[in-house]
């Protein structure tokens, strides 16, 4: 890097790089500093070179065949050279010595305008329009904090749904552009919807789930490129029925049938491990599958396990928790000490399990699962008159008050648990 004064100024000389000789016609580039001072010329040019490298990196993407790419590029380009971007139609409003401004911003080696300079400058990119599919694409990046600790089978399960409810916009409506979405459309979306509710096809849950993460692709798009549209997704909803919640296994059938000598055989290893050590934990599926030789902590006066964000989003802060061991679920834990590698980062165990208990009759009823031993686990604890506050510090749930203290201690929450467990 060179500094050197050319007239009464300081200016930065340096060979342009190989990688923008494609848009860079000159083999040496002076970039005034502006100042007539070495040690602040000294200061600013690295700043100066950088922006020089942004000018010239927002000037290959203007060169894309993608017009999203060109816009942005275009952008870039007009920060980069101090000015904020505008279409030639909001240029022309400017005052006439602002519009000279940009004009002599604009480079022209040999006396010839660079026309993506000038396109940048005088804000004759069009801007893209934006399609329900390119939305999609658009929004696995503007959603970016929402995937944040999310293991890798957390961020396909959160979007699956996304992908499904776009897929399904495009199949009844077509591929619009966002910004032509009209109130017809929508009411035609959900037209597509009630008649397959009225065919018992799906339920108004599913259906309001479609709509919903519809509407956040397009709400997030509109207002992260701030693309100012006024989009027609009020009021679309169907009244839910009745939340159908898995009944609990009653204790006689987790004592005589689940528990029966032999009852699971056939089932693999680990996923009757889980299975039983959820009898007296309660701790949902995907938590006990993610247990890892650091959160399952035998070596204790009171064996334990804890249920943390280890490589994967928790289901809420509540969910953060500290559970005892006891009775067949301690057993159970203590033959995999080092967790459940089948398990971990997939979402097969509840579908194995529902399986093998559904094939050999140990389902109570059709509508029990897998995940009736959590409500079985807190029907037994409500009926033995366990408080309220431990139950939901156990379970993961959000406490209808004010959090105060501790709580029971790890040592008082196995005693009273012991009291209820197979």
């Amino acid at each position: 890097m060179s500094i050197a004064k050319r007239g009464r100024l300081y200016h930065l000389r340096r060979r342009v790089p190989r990688r923008y000789r494609s848009i860079e016609p000159r083999e040496t580039v002076w970039i005034s500093l502006h100042t007539d001072s070495e040690t602040v010329a000294r200061s600013k040019a690295d700043r100066a070179w950088s922006q020089m490298i942004e000018a010239w990196e927002a000037r290959l993407a203007g060169n894309s065949a993608d017009a999203e790419a060109r816009y942005e590029a275009a952008r870039d380009l007009a920060r980069a050279r101090g000015f904020r971007y505008l279409d030639a139609g909001a240029v022309a409003k400017l005052p006439i010595e602002e519009v000279v401004e940009r004009v002599e911003a604009i480079p022209a080696p040999a006396n010839q305008p660079d026309a993506i300079e000038a396109a940048a400058l005088l804000g004759t990119v069009p801007e893209p329009r934006i399609t329900v599919t390119k939305a999609l694409e658009l929004y696995w990046t503007l959603a970016k904090e929402k995937t944040l600790g999310k293991s890798e089978d957390q961020l396909r399960r959160w979007e699956a749904p996304r992908k499904k409810a776009v897929k399904n916009f495009v199949a009844v409506v077509g591929n619009k552009e966002i910004a032509n979405i009209t109130r017809d459309d929508m009411l035609d979306f959900r037209q597509h919807w009630l008649d397959r509710i009225e065919a018992g096809e799906v339920t108004a849950n599913s259906a309001n789930k479609d709509l919903i993460h519809l509407g956040d692709v397009l709400k997030t798009v509109n207002t992260m490129k701030r693309l100012g549209l006024s989009l027609p997704l009020g009021e679309l909803s169907f009244k839910e029925g009745e939340k159908q919640t898995r009944p609990p296994f009653s204790e006689d059938w987790i004592r005589t049938r689940l528990l029966a000598p032999g009852a699971l055989d056939g089932l693999n290893w680990q996923a009757r491990a889980l299975l039983l050590g959820m009898i007296n934990t309660g701790y949902r599926p995907f938590e006990g599958a993610a247990l890892t030789a650091d959160t399952i902590r035998l070596d204790c006066d009171v064996p334990h396990i804890s249920i943390e964000a280890e490589g994967r989003q928790l289901k809420s802060h509540y969910a953060r928790r500290v559970i005892p061991l006891t009775g067949v679920s301690l057993e159970a834990i203590k033959q995999f000490p080092e967790g459940f590698p089948r398990y971990r980062d997939r979402a097969t165990l509840s579908a194995v399990v529902n399986k093998f208990l559904r094939a050999n009759g140990l389902l109570e009823t059709p509508r029990h699962s897998m995940y009736s031993l959590r409500h079985g686990f807190e029907d037994r604890m409500l009926a033995a008159g366990i408080d309220d506050r431990i139950r939901r510090d156990l379970f993961g749930h959000r406490l209808d008050r004010e959090r105060y203290g501790k709580g029971a201690s790890l040592e008082h929450v196995a005693t009273l648990v012991a009291r209820i467990a197979f």
